[in-house]
């Protein structure tokens, strides 16, 4: 199987850069800069290696380099931002810090003649996040792109092996970022493209068949797509030694856990018990209002009601997980700065009496589940399920947890997910929900004052959930359904919509 290895040294998109190679059908591996020696990148047979970005300034003696020796073994290599940095500092150029004239977001970026450039026009839109820049690029190379404030936003060398971008074509808001993966891959790497996510999950199947053998694994089940793809996935691999359990802990939308409950169970036939434990985790949130501590709280709750279904069950050695790239990213994991730790990520406690944990998910992106998915043959309304993150409705109650808000904000979002699907839009934005805020505001019902709480409606398009644009639904679509909670939503006075992208924001609130 051809690959190409990630060199992580970081940066918060480094996952994201696995994801673009991988869209392109061909595998990419992600190891740690400090994790994999030269000897050992040539013994592996990667067709390239793309360094990622990082917060480090590539001039200063604690931040992370690696061994020059990579640019001559004659294996195409592309730097991304500090990766490109990283390229210039090892070859002789010189980094130096652009003070206010560093750049971030979206600018234009200038093009020149290069293999890496191919089929892009001389002039485009590419997203920018940088604090230095390259003053001097080292002999031998040239530079192929420049911005208004950076003279180097693209470098190469007389080999036609090493390439950099200041810029990082990873990310949506670049507008030919894939074509430039496109070209570093099968033009300059020579790739063929024979990787899919279907068939990578055959071979985790097959994997998990020799490394469970005997054991008996103990799953965390939402119903959500990436713990119900997990499911599938490890029934294929272990069968009637999974062990499905789903905790309803009071935070989940209108009529969910009956729904999961009736579909997973009774429809999918899979090993399901559910374990109410509303009351459990209220009593756990009560009085909490800080987002991070809420997710600490659900997260370790969760692993104490395994826990104690592992014992009922008795003999569980593994606990399986849902996690996805975005959940280890979003966490901090490596050097990557923390955004919000995930309740089965950031979230786990110290001492867990499971031999070890299994996340057979843990190296797709969102779409890369849904395909696998689709391809174990998991019913398309399951495949295609609103995402909803694993601490539920907490979330989404800003403020502290009460069971009358918990109710309120089932309602409302209830009503705006019902409109966006009448409307016919239910695959157009890619997450929609309601938030209940932790503010109130005046309003007017039936000629008398009214005083209750501001309900927010966010809906995102993505393909990535890395990084998110806010979906413009139609006026009559938002209208409507600010009107109906409004209206049949007791305790609500003032609907607003959030018109905020990621970044900078996140697509939940907290």
């Amino acid at each position: 199987m051809e690959k190409i290895l990630v060199l992580d040294f970081g940066g918060q998109y480094n996952q994201l850069i696995a994801r673009k190679v991988r869209e392109q059908h061909v595998y990419a591996e992600i190891k740690p800069y400090s994790g994999i020696t030269v000897k050992e990148i040539e013994e592996q047979g990667y067709k390239g290696i793309i360094f990622t970005g990082g917060p480090n300034n590539v001039y200063e003696e604690s931040s992370p380099h690696y061994d020059p020796e990579v640019l001559k073994i004659g294996i195409p290599v592309l730097g991304i931002c500090y990766g490109a940095q990283l390229i210039c500092f090892m070859a002789g150029g010189q980094v130096s810090s652009a003070g206010s004239a560093g750049e971030y977001g979206k600018v234009t970026v200038r093009v020149r003649e290069s293999k890496l450039f191919q089929g892009i026009p001389a002039e485009s839109v590419c997203w920018m996040s940088h604090m230095d820049f390259i003053s001097r690029v080292p002999e031998d190379f040239r530079v192929t792109a420049d911005t208004e404030k950076c003279p180097c936003a693209g470098l190469e060398d007389g080999s036609g092996l090493i390439y950099g971008v200041q810029f990082h074509p990873e990310v949506t808001h670049t507008e030919y970022g894939k074509q430039i993966f496109h070209n570093f891959l099968y033009d300059i790497c020579g790739c063929s493209g024979d990787w899919h996510a279907g068939e990578f999950a055959k071979e985790q199947i097959e994997r998990f068949k020799t490394e469970l053998s005997g054991k008996r694994v103990l799953l965390a089940l939402s119903g959500g797509v990436d713990s119900t793809v997990a499911a599938v996935l490890l029934h294929r691999a272990v069968g009637h030694d999974l062990v499905c359990v789903f905790v309803d802990h009071g935070l989940l939308r209108k009529d969910e856990g009956d729904r999961v409950e009736r579909v997973l169970g009774k429809e999918m036939g899979l090993n399901l018990i559910r374990v109410n434990a509303a009351g459990r985790f209220l009593e756990k949130l009560k009085g909490v209002t800080e987002p991070e501590q809420k997710r600490k709280i659900i997260g370790e709750e969760f692993i104490r009601v395994f826990e104690e279904e592992a014992r009922k069950a008795g003999n569980i050695n593994v606990l399986a997980q849902g996690t996805i790239y975005p959940d280890i990213i979003e966490s901090g994991k490596g050097d990557s700065a923390v955004i919000k730790s995930h309740h089965n990520v950031g979230g786990l406690p110290d001492v867990m009496s499971f031999e070890s944990i299994v996340e057979p998910l843990k190296y797709f992106f969102k779409d890369e589940v849904r395909e696998t998915g689709t391809m174990l043959g998991i019913p398309r309304e399951l495949v295609w399920r609103q995402p909803f993150p694993g601490p539920g409705l907490a979330v989404r109650v800003i403020g502290d947890i009460t069971e009358e808000k918990l109710s309120i904000l089932r309602e409302a979002d209830a009503v705006f997910r019902e409109e966006v699907a009448a409307a016919g839009l239910e695959r157009d934005p890619d997450q929609y929900f309601a938030v209940l805020t932790n503010s109130n505001s005046v309003g007017v019902k039936g000629d008398a004052r009214s005083y209750g709480y501001v309900v927010a409606l966010r809906a995102v398009t993505t393909d990535d959930f890395m990084t998110a644009d806010w979906t413009q639904l139609p006026y009559e679509v938002l209208e409507k359904a600010g009107s109906r909670i409004i209206n049949e939503v007791p305790g609500v006075s003032r609907v607003v919509y959030d018109i905020t992208s990621k970044p900078p924001a996140t697509v939940e609130w907290e």
